[in-house]
């Protein structure tokens, strides 16, 4: 008899535990927004894609969890707008019971959606902003920026440019947080390095012409303009400088933010010699091929950004740290997320710090000419690995609040 009381009570406690352990799980339903540009000038560089390679992250952690967690993906557009993007978020949280937002670009929006997001106590992982701010003078206990940044582009890019000759900058430069951000990293790195800034112009986000500002960009004789937008305006600005004869003319494009779908709609006769950074290419390795060939088979051939493959990666590490905190509170999964090691096919192995910054390597790629490609995507050449120490902005140089002195 005593055996057999002892035994129910031992089953009644292991059932009162695991029903402890799933009543952490918020409405026992792990809950996923990917917040991006599903139809504007960053469509092709996050949006459809960036939700494809969220149901893939869930699909591959389901088939490995033990935690039989319950996990949905919802998705909106917040039309690069900073107003949109907290009004979703808010909505989002308050009413829809999502628990965590991911990828987010266009940084004005991931600045705000970082905001609310801590206002919330939830958790927003961001891949497609590039503001170093998130994890400087901005950072969060509720936020973690996953991919790239602005100080890595200009470190990437900026050194090498200027280290083969490229010493005098005029910078062309998308009117909001993150083309500020990359200008104003990119002429610390410039200048550090002996180059010289003679001047600037800034133009409105998703402009069509050019024009005016690449002939003051031309009249200004630097031998680099740099392009400190990304997606369609850089698309734009480079197909219409190669109008303008401005590289004929002996003066070069630095692409500070030049993604891979974007070379795909210039083709290699205008992006050729083009100096890249990112922190994902397709081609990099096995893993890297053997992902990115699932990913492309569910997306019309396309082989996916770097911004999918963070989206992925981000949103692999973020089911990870729910299983292992047996939660789904946004600040308690943040730090669950810093104090894991990361490790994904697409990055490798990893960290997260304090400050929110994800470390990995980051990759100088060049162009390569149309007599170079092998096939379709096959755009880059490595030309140089910056480890993953060195990527990113020293932890003690951001001015990130959560970081000690």
């Amino acid at each position: 008899m005593k055996r057999k009381l002892s035994s129910i009570l031992v089953a009644s406690a292991l059932a009162a535990a695991a029903g402890a352990a799933q009543a952490q799980i918020s409405d026992g339903v792990v809950k996923i927004g990917v917040l991006n540009d599903m139809s504007g000038l960053y469509a092709d560089i996050t949006g459809p894609g960036s939700l494809l390679a969220a149901k893939m992250a869930v699909e591959d952690f389901q088939k490995t969890s033990k935690a039989g967690l319950k996990i949905e993906v919802v998705s909106a557009d917040h039309q690069n707008k900073p107003d949109v993007g907290s009004t979703i978020a808010r909505q989002w949280y308050d009413a829809d019971k999502v628990d965590a937002i991911f990828d987010v670009p266009t940084s004005s929006v991931g600045l705000a959606v970082s905001q609310v997001t801590r206002d919330k106590g939830k958790a927003f992982v961001n891949s497609g902003s590039a503001s170093a701010d998130l994890t400087g003078k901005a950072c969060s206990p509720n936020t973690v920026h996953w991919l790239y940044d602005t100080w890595m582009l200009a470190n990437g890019t900026g050194t090498a440019v200027v280290k083969t000759g490229g010493d005098t900058w005029f910078f062309l430069t998308a009117d909001y947080a993150f083309g500020h951000a990359l200008e104003r990293d990119t002429s610390a790195v410039v200048t550090k390095n002996g180059g010289k800034i003679v001047g600037g112009v800034r133009h409105p986000l998703n402009t069509q012409d050019f024009s005016s500002f690449l002939l003051q960009a031309q009249a200004s004789k630097a031998k680099v303009i740099g392009l400190a937008n990304a997606g369609g305006d850089t698309i734009n600005s480079i197909k219409q400088a190669a109008e303008f004869g401005i590289t004929k003319g002996g003066q070069s494009l630095a692409g500070l933010l030049v993604f891979l779908p974007d070379v795909h709609g210039l083709g290699l006769d205008k992006a050729q010699g083009l100096m890249v950074t990112e922190t994902f290419y397709w081609d990099l390795n096995d893993q890297t091929r053997a992902w990115s060939k699932r990913f492309g088979a569910q997306h019309g051939g396309k082989m996916p950004s770097m911004v999918h493959a963070g989206v992925y990666a981000s949103v692999l590490h973020y089911l990870k740290a729910v299983e292992a905190g047996k939660t789904d509170d946004g600040t308690k999964t943040i730090a669950k997320m810093k104090e894991l090691p990361t490790d994904d096919p697409l990055f490798g192995k990893g960290t997260i710090r304090a400050d929110g910054r994800k470390l990995h390597p980051a990759y100088l790629f060049q162009v390569k000419k149309p007599s170079e490609s092998k096939g379709p995507y096959d755009y880059y050449t490595l030309k140089a690995t910056i480890p993953a120490d060195q990527a990113f902005r020293p932890i003690d140089q951001g001015d990130c609040p959560l970081v000690k002195k």
